[in-house]
C-alpha cells in the first residue's frame, strides 16, 4: 500500500470512541431519511402508516450518508484538537445531511427555537423539509453553518479558499462531489493551493467524495484507476490520502486516521512557515473518500439494485403511501439505524451520539465565520478629497477614471494591512484596468515559482489574479461570506462568464436578508472596465455590455448598477459601494482618458440623486419647458450627448435643450419596483411627460425601454446604444457604427422635435455628410476626424 493509505499505519480507535462515532453517524442518517419521508411518527414509536409519510417525496439521499460521515469526523477532530473549522458542502443538494447534523449539535435549535432537540422538534424538522412554508432541499442560507448555496455545482472549492484567505486560524473542510468535480470551475479551483499563504491564511482540506454516480450516469473520477486519480491530484500539487470501504466500522477507523493525518500535516506546514521561515509551497493533503452512493439505504427495490447505483441519487423508495411493500421497506430501513439506541424517551440525542460534537462556537453550525457579518469591520475608506481631480470648467481636462480610483484603493489596501480584510480579485487585469497603484501597498498573491523577470508577486499579497473568472468570483464570495471586503475588477465583456454564479449569490443575499440571525455582509462589488466602447482595438469578441441586463433581471432589493461618467463620480460611487452591505453593486467605468465633468462636491450630489439635470450642459434656462431632452448614462454616451449639445447650440441656438445624466440606472424604474426607483412626478419633472427624449445609453437600448415603459413620456422616448455592431476600428467609429455618435443624436433631435425636420433640413444633411466623411477619413488615415479627437466642451 502507498504511504498515504491510512490503513497501512492506522492505530485503531478505542472501542468506546468508535461506537460513539458510529452512533452519531447512524443518528444523522436516520434524521436524513426522516426528513425526506416522514410527516409524523418521527421516532417510529408506533407502526408506520401511509398517513405518516409525506404526499410528495423530495430530496437527495444518495450523497447524504457520505456527508454525514464527513461531518461526524470533522466534529471529532474539532473537538479533540479545539479547532476553529467550517465545512463547505459541495454536494449541497444533500441538504438532509447538513440539517441533520445541525439539529444534532443544537445549532439548528439556537437559530430556530421552535425546532427543539426532542421528539416534537424532530417532527418539525422532518415536516418542514421540502414542504410548503418550510425549508429548501438544498443547503441554503437558512442552514446554520453554511456559506455555500447547494443549488449549483462547481464552486465549493473556490468558496473554501476564499474563506481561508486572511483567516490564519481557520480550517475549511470542503466536500467535493464527484459529479461536481467534472465542472470547469471546480477543475480550475484546485489551483487555489498556489495562492494560499501558510503564514497569513488558513488551510483548506478538500475531501473528494467519490460515490460513483451523478443523477443517471457514472462520474468520471470515480471510474479512474486509483493510480491515475492519485497522479492527477498530485499533479494539482496535493498529497492524497485514500479512504475506501463499505463496512461502517472499518470506514470509521480509516476516516479517523485520514483526518488525523491531514490535520497533522496541515499543522506542520503552518508551523514551518510561521515559526521556521520555510518558504516552500506545501503539498497540502486531500482526502479521497470512496463510499457507496446511498450507503446503508435499500439495497434492492422492485428487483433492481439501488445502493451503490445511480438509483439512490434522490428518493430510493417512491409511492410509499400507495405501495405497501415500499412502506414496509421504508420502515425496515429506518429501524435499521436502531433509533431506540440513539434517542432517549423524549427524543433527545443520547450522550453517546453527542460524544464527538464540539461545543459553543466550535460547532460548525455556530461558527461565526459561517455567519460572516458577525465578524465584519467597517472598511476604512479615506477622504475622497485626497484623490479628487480638479475641475475648473467641465469637459476641458481628461483623466483615466480607474487610475484615479486605483490611488484610493491603494490607500484602502494600506489601511487594512494589519487587519487584512480587503482583497481585489480579477483575471490577470489589475494593471490593464489601471489599478496598479495598489501594488505600492500589496503584491499579487503567489506561492508558485518566481522568476527574476516577474513583478509584484508576493507570498502575502492581497491582489488575487487567475485567468478564471469563475475562481475569482468563488474566492471573493467565500471571502465576503466570512466577514471581509473586496472588489472584483474585470473586462466588461468577460464578466458574463460568472452570470450563473452571481445569480446564485443574489439569491443567497435576498434570502439571507429575511433571516434574522444572518448578519449583513459586505457587498459584492464589480468594477467593469475595458468596456464595449473602448474595446475598439480588441474587436467584436471583446464588446458586450449585457451583464447589466442580466443583473437587473434579479431581485431589485439586492442589485444596484452605476454608470459614473467621470473620475470624480467614480470616486463618489466607489465610496458608497465599498461601504454598503448585502448588495451586488455593478459599476461600469472607463479606463481610457475621459473628460472631467463634475467637481467632487457636484459628483457627490449627483450620485446622491442618482439622476439629474446638468443645467450648465443644456440651453433650457428653467423659464420654460425644454423642446427636447438629451439623456445619457455611461461615460462615452455622456461625451456624445455633450458634444451633440454643443452642435445644437451652434446650429440651432433657439432650441431649448435639457441634458439629464443618469448614474444610477435603477432610478428609471417606478418607485414600487425598485428601492431606488422614482415616483412618476419626479420622473416627469426630469424627462417631461411628452417632449422628445433622446437617450444615449452605454448598453443595449432595449433595457432603457424596459425600465421606462410605464412612464408617460415613453412614446416619445428614443434610445441609442450598443446594437451588436462591433469590430476592430477607431474609438469614434464604434459609436458611429452603433448610431450613438453626436451627429446621429443631432439628427434624432431634428427628426423628433415638431417642426424641425423641415426648418433644420440643412443642418441634418450636414450631420449626415459628416458621418460619411468620417467613414472615408478613418479608412484613409486610420484615426478619427480631427474635430472629434480635438473636441472639448465649449459651453
Amino acid at each position: 500500500m502507498r504511504e498515504t493509505d491510512p490503513s497501512s499505519t492506522s492505530t485503531p480507535l478505542p472501542d468506546e470512541e468508535l461506537r460513539a462515532l458510529d452512533a452519531h453517524w447512524r443518528a444523522a442518517n436516520y434524521l436524513a431519511v426522516g426528513q425526506i419521508y416522514l410527516l409524523d411518527n418521527a421516532l417510529l414509536r408506533e407502526p408506520l402508516l401511509p398517513e405518516h409519510v409525506k404526499p410528495r417525496l423530495l430530496g437527495h439521499w444518495g450523497t447524504s450518508p457520505g456527508l454525514n460521515l464527513v461531518h461526524t469526523h470533522v466534529n471529532r477532530v474539532v473537538r479533540h484538537r479545539d479547532l476553529d473549522a467550517i465545512c463547505v458542502w459541495g454536494p449541497g443538494h444533500g441538504g438532509p445531511a447538513v440539517l441533520a447534523n445541525s439539529w444534532l449539535e443544537g445549532s439548528y435549535t439556537d437559530a430556530y427555537p421552535d425546532v427543539t432537540r426532542d421528539a416534537e422538534g424532530m417532527t418539525r424538522l422532518f415536516r418542514q423539509f421540502s414542504f410548503p412554508g418550510g425549508v429548501p432541499s438544498h443547503v441554503a442560507p437558512e442552514t446554520p453553518g453554511s456559506i455555500h448555496e447547494g443549488g449549483e455545482l462547481g464552486y465549493s472549492l473556490a468558496h473554501a479558499y476564499g474563506a481561508a484567505l486572511d483567516n490564519p486560524a481557520l480550517l475549511v473542510a470542503c466536500v467535493v462531489g464527484d459529479g461536481e468535480a467534472e465542472t470547469g470551475p471546480l477543475a480550475t479551483a484546485w489551483h487555489g493551493n498556489k495562492f494560499l499563504d501558510p503564514v497569513h491564511d488558513g488551510a483548506v482540506l478538500p475531501i473528494l467524495h467519490l460515490n460513483g454516480y451523478k443523477i443517471a450516469n457514472p462520474t468520471v473520477l470515480s471510474r479512474l484507476p486509483e493510480e491515475e486519480l492519485d497522479a492527477l491530484l498530485r499533479g494539482y500539487g496535493h498529497d492524497p490520502i485514500h479512504v475506501t470501504g463499505h463496512d461502517p466500522l472499518t470506514v470509521h477507523q480509516l476516516m479517523a486516521h485520514a483526518m488525523d493525518t491531514a490535520v497533522d500535516r496541515i499543522t506542520a506546514f503552518q508551523r514551518a512557515a510561521r515559526t521556521e521561515g520555510d518558504t516552500r509551497r506545501p503539498r497540502w493533503p486531500v482526502i479521497v473518500l470512496r463510499t457507496p452512493k446511498g450507503w446503508t439505504g435499500p439495497a434492492v427495490v422492485d428487483g433492481k439494485p439501488v445502493e451503490g447505483t445511480w438509483r439512490a441519487h434522490q428518493v430510493p423508495l417512491d409511492q410509499v403511501r400507495d405501495n405497501p411493500e415500499h412502506l414496509a421497506q421504508l420502515a425496515d430501513w429506518l429501524r435499521s439505524y436502531r433509533p431506540e439506541e440513539l434517542f432517549d424517551d423524549r427524543g433527545r440525542p443520547t450522550p453517546q451520539v453527542l460524544a464527538c460534537v464540539p461545543r459553543g462556537q466550535r460547532r460548525m453550525g455556530s461558527n461565526p465565520h459561517a455567519n460572516g457579518g458577525l465578524l465584519l469591520h467597517s472598511l476604512p475608506v479615506p477622504p475622497l478629497e485626497h484623490y479628487a481631480v480638479p475641475v475648473e470648467k467641465p469637459g476641458t481636462t481628461l483623466h483615466e477614471p480607474t487610475r484615479v480610483l486605483g490611488d484610493l484603493l491603494a490607500q484602502v489596501m494600506a489601511d487594512t494591512a494589519e487587519r487584512r480584510d480587503f482583497r481585489i480579485v480579477g483575471p490577470d487585469e489589475t494593471a490593464s484596468n489601471r489599478l496598479q497603484a495598489v501594488y505600492a501597498a500589496t503584491g499579487k498573491a503567489w506561492q508558485a515559482e518566481v522568476l527574476e523577470s516577474d513583478e509584484h508577486l508576493a507570498r502575502d499579497g492581497r491582489v488575487m489574479e487567475i485567468l478564471s473568472e469563475h475562481t475569482c468570483q468563488g474566492w471573493l464570495e467565500g471571502y465576503l461570506l466570512t466577514g471581509r471586503h473586496g472588489l472584483f475588477s474585470c473586462y466588461e465583456a468577460f464578466v458574463h462568464i460568472v452570470d450563473s454564479m452571481v445569480g446564485q449569490h443574489i439569491k443567497w443575499l435576498r434570502t439571507a436578508r429575511r433571516i434574522p440571525w444572518r448578519a449583513p455582509i459586505a457587498s459584492l462589488n464589480y468594477l467593469l472596465t475595458s468596456h464595449v466602447w473602448r474595446q475598439d482595438h480588441n474587436g467584436f469578441s471583446h464588446q458586450d455590455p449585457g451583464f447589466v441586463d442580466h443583473v437587473l433581471n434579479k431581485s431589485p432589493e439586492v442589485v444596484r448598477v452605476y454608470f459614473p461618467p467621470d473620475a470624480n463620480t467614480l470616486l463618489a460611487v466607489a465610496d458608497h459601494v465599498l461601504r454598503s452591505r448585502d448588495y451586488v453593486n455593478v459599476v461600469v467605468a472607463g479606463k481610457q482618458p475621459c473628460f472631467d465633468w463634475l467637481t467632487l462636491e457636484q459628483a457627490r450630489a449627483h450620485c446622491s440623486r442618482g439622476a439629474g439635470i446638468w443645467p450648465w450642459a443644456g440651453t433650457d434656462d428653467g423659464g420654460r419647458e425644454p423642446d427636447v431632452v438629451l439623456a445619457c448614462a455611461g461615460d462615452v454616451p455622456t461625451q456624445e450627448v455633450l458634444a451633440a449639445g454643443d452642435l445644437l447650440r451652434e446650429h440651432l441656438p433657439e432650441l431649448a435643450v435639457r441634458v439629464v445624466n443618469v448614474v444610477d440606472i435603477a432610478r428609471l424604474l417606478p418607485a414600487g419596483e425598485h428601492p431606488h426607483g422614482m415616483p412618476d412626478s419626479e420622473f416627469d419633472a426630469l424627462f417631461t411627460r411628452d417632449k422628445p427624449v433622446i437617450f444615449a445609453y452605454h448598453g443595449y437600448p432595449w433595457l432603457i425601454h424596459r425600465l421606462a415603459y410605464r412612464r408617460a413620456v415613453h412614446p416619445s422616448l428614443h434610445v441609442r446604444g450598443y446594437k451588436e455592431s462591433g469590430t476592430t476600428t477607431t474609438p469614434f467609429d464604434m459609436v458611429v457604427r452603433n448610431d450613438l455618435d453626436r451627429y446621429r443624436l443631432v439628427m434624432d433631435v431634428i427628426d423628433r422635435v415638431p417642426g424641425l425636420s423641415v426648418r433644420a433640413a440643412a443642418v441634418r444633411q450636414r450631420m449626415a455628410d459628416t458621418r460619411i466623411r468620417h467613414e472615408a477619413w478613418i479608412r484613409e488615415h486610420g484615426t478619427d476626424l480631427p474635430e472629434v479627437t480635438d473636441w472639448t466642451w465649449h459651453g
